[in-house]
């Protein structure tokens, strides 16, 4: 059974937490990680590009000429994708659709591979609990600076905690969620993982 150590804000080890196999001791599945990662991007993605096609152009919808007895090639309209200033013909539109379906099931494994990732490479911050004397993002920083957090952090907050959420948001190279809301997306794109012991036992109950 793995275990993390568990700290007190001030940075200090308080205990040792006894973690779940079911959730934090998956083996390493890269195909699947990648294959959840790049559905979730595909889901976030915006349609920009737009092509006008020859219904959306502006122009007159007369025939230009007669289609006899002029010499000029016969033509329909000058919205003609054969025009200059013509509509586009096969370019991309907005109506495209780059969704893709997540399995429910593919996904919660996922999370629980990066959730062992972030516990077997020590990336994975556990609190004894998540609270502020002061209401102010300085008393945030503190924490930071006593678990002496470098790079990218994600905290997970439990429903409890969610009040927090305020207090952390500006702080630098730092993401907050709801644990309850936690994704393979925001985990790989964020080295450290902080959570308290309350989200901790909050995932081994969905997770489990």
């Amino acid at each position: 059974m793995p275990k993390v150590e568990v700290h007190n804000k001030e940075g200090k080890k308080v205990a040792e937490m006894e973690l779940s196999d079911e959730v934090f001791a998956v083996a390493k599945n890269d195909r699947l990680v990648h294959q959840v990662y790049v559905a979730i991007a595909s889901n976030k993605r915006q349609v920009l590009a737009h092509t006008k096609d020859r219904g959306e152009r502006a122009g007159s919808g007369r025939k230009p000429w007669k289609q006899k007895g002029t010499g000029n090639a016969r033509v329909g309209s000058v919205r003609s994708p054969l025009w200059k200033k013509g509509g586009i013909i096969f370019g991309p539109n907005k109506e495209r659709n780059f969704t893709q379906k997540i399995n429910k099931k593919m996904n919660q494994k996922a999370i629980k591979i990066m959730l062992s990732s972030k516990l077997k490479e020590k990336n994975l911050i556990v609190l004894d609990e998540m609270n502020l004397v002061e209401k102010k993002t300085k008393e945030f920083t503190k924490i930071f600076k006593n678990l002496k957090l470098t790079g990218t952090t994600l905290i997970g907050f439990s429903e409890k905690e969610m009040d927090l959420r305020l207090y952390s948001r500006n702080i630098e190279k730092s993401k907050n969620i709801l644990s309850s809301q936690l994704s393979v997306w925001d985990m790989l794109n964020s080295k450290n993982l902080l959570l308290s012991k309350d989200s901790v036992e909050y995932l081994e109950k969905k997770y489990k």
